[in-house]
């Protein structure tokens, strides 16, 4: 795009929408071109599980969406208006009529009921799926779930397939939309050639015509038609831009963009999310890349260990209480930091990993602070895996999701990493979205982010401390080699790092 098509595409009177359809609730955010967030909104959602099921009504996708928009918009003039665009969580799908309306739920991201559709899926695609950098699928991923779909399902003809944000961006535009290619990823799409492998999906059993149109992320995919303005308050005719997932989004709301640059994103999970000029390919599988606007690629992975943790283990507690008696402990007992009872995805993946404990702790404050430490270190060890397969890692480190309000916790990982980072301001998929959305008036993804984007406290590690820390953390490293879990020439990769 040419950033000469909109001179103020990024002034402080345009205003720019993200729409963030989380599990939770979905949150609509109104962004101006310099970055300050004018309003933001959200509409709870309920969902249904049932041993290995997740499933959401979609239908209360698009009400909830309506709503947190009308309240989002209520106070701001609609001439401002450039943009929205829209995140929806990875692996979600549905099948829906030819008109847009839903046929069945949505199974959800998380939704594991395709377990028996799953190796044939990785036996007929095993070619597409290693050429793509992740060699396999897992049974949530949208691919299998949509056999399993088409297997329970009465399927009319004209049916179509619709990744969560598609049912979203089909509404606002009043027709079918394009579906963007990072949500198109886990269904199959192959991001190396830029279409669906249409032979593998016929020998899986995929009709013609079920599945959408894909294009980039930054694509211009519809316009806002009068329904939709009447529900979402909206202006007619706003511009609709093709989203990515969560998250891709809330990368994108951390400004990690340029080539080495990394988010790491702790919430229940952890993960991290960096730029390249050039798709990574991780032998194992473990880390996989999604295609960003224009030309970038996004690598990326989430672990199965993250800040699930300390609900799992510390149900009910104060944990500013926790943190500051943590603080004061010096203790170097790791925890193993599992939030599930096993099995682990990235920095290793590893079905049977399981919790353990590194050291003695006692008492709650030493146990807390090895269940921060042991983050720390499966973070260091993700940075580490990247780098070693070849990954560029030596650009900024933003860190950002509910972990990162704890100060003591981010001083913690940063001085374990032995680098700086940055906790950016208001860092979210909403907000990514927005700055996503502003595309759509010309300019580039990278400018929009350099404008929009705004960096809060810097912190620096304390070299005594990351000194007395390394130790620690290859002694996690070569426990989980110990253990069969991680290959040992990612922990020796590790040891040559900390060396240097």
């Amino acid at each position: 795009m040419s950033d000469a098509l909109s001179p103020d595409a990024l002034s402080p009177d345009a205003v720019h929408l993200g729409l963030d359809l989380g599990t939770q609730s979905v949150r609509a955010v109104a962004v101006d071109g310099t970055g300050k967030l004018l309003a933001a909104a959200s509409r709870p959602l309920t969902g249904h599980r049932d041993g290995v099921r997740h499933e959401q009504d979609p239908e209360q996708w698009w009400s909830a969406a309506g709503a947190a928009c009308r309240e989002a918009l209520s106070g701001i003039d609609g001439g401002r208006v450039r943009g929205v665009a829209v995140d929806a969580t990875s692996g979600t799908v549905l099948l829906a009529d030819p008109s847009g309306t839903p046929l069945t739920p949505a199974l959800m991201y998380d939704d594991g009921r395709a377990a028996d559709h799953t190796d044939r899926v990785n036996t007929v695609g095993a070619e597409v799926w290693e050429r793509l950098g992740y060699r396999t699928m897992q049974p949530s991923w949208a691919l299998p779930k949509l056999l399993w779909l088409l297997q329970h399902t009465d399927v009319p003809p004209g049916a179509r397939l619709l990744h969560q944000a598609d049912l979203i961006t089909w509404r606002l535009a009043g027709r079918q939309t394009p579906g963007d290619a990072s949500h198109a990823l886990k269904t199959g799409y192959d991001l190396l050639a830029d279409r669906w492998p249409a032979e593998e999906l016929a020998a899986l059993g995929v009709p013609d015509g079920l599945l959408p149109e894909v294009v980039r992320p930054g694509t211009v995919i519809g316009t806002i038609c009068a329904r939709a303005a009447a529900v979402t308050g909206i202006p007619v005719g706003t511009p609709v831009v093709a989203g990515m997932t969560d998250g891709c989004a809330a990368q994108i709301g951390a400004g990690a963009l340029g080539p080495g640059a990394w988010n790491s994103v702790l919430g229940t999970t952890l993960v991290l999310k960096g730029a390249g000029p050039r798709p990574v390919h991780d032998p194992a599988g473990v880390v996989y890349c999604h295609r960003g606007p224009g030309g970038s690629w996004l690598p990326g992975g989430a672990s199965s260990s993250g800040a699930g943790v300390l609900s799992r283990r510390f149900p009910g507690a104060d944990l500013d209480a926790l943190t500051e008696a943590a603080a004061g402990t010096g203790s170097t007992a790791v925890v193993y930091p599992l939030v599930g009872e096993r099995g682990e995805r990235f920095p290793f993946r590893a079905p049977d990993a399981h919790p353990f404990v590194l050291g003695e702790p006692s008492g709650a404050a030493e146990e807390f602070h090895a269940c921060l430490l042991g983050v720390a270190c499966v973070e260091r060890l993700c940075l580490d895996r990247l780098d070693h397969i070849g990954a560029p890692v030596d650009g900024p480190l933003s860190l950002t999701g509910g972990g990162a309000r704890n100060r003591y916790w981010s001083q913690l990982r940063a001085d374990l990493l032995g680098r700086s980072v940055t906790l950016p301001e208001q860092a979210e998929s909403a907000v990514g979205m927005a700055v996503l959305a502003a595309t759509a008036s010309g300019v580039t993804l990278e400018r929009a982010a350099a404008a929009m984007v705004r960096d809060g406290a810097e912190l620096h590690p304390e070299s005594a401390r990351t000194a007395r820390l390394t130790p620690v953390y290859l002694g996690f490293a070569d426990e989980l080699v110990r253990r069969g879990w991680l290959e040992p020439e990612v922990a020796a990769h590790a040891h040559r790092k900390a060396d240097q």
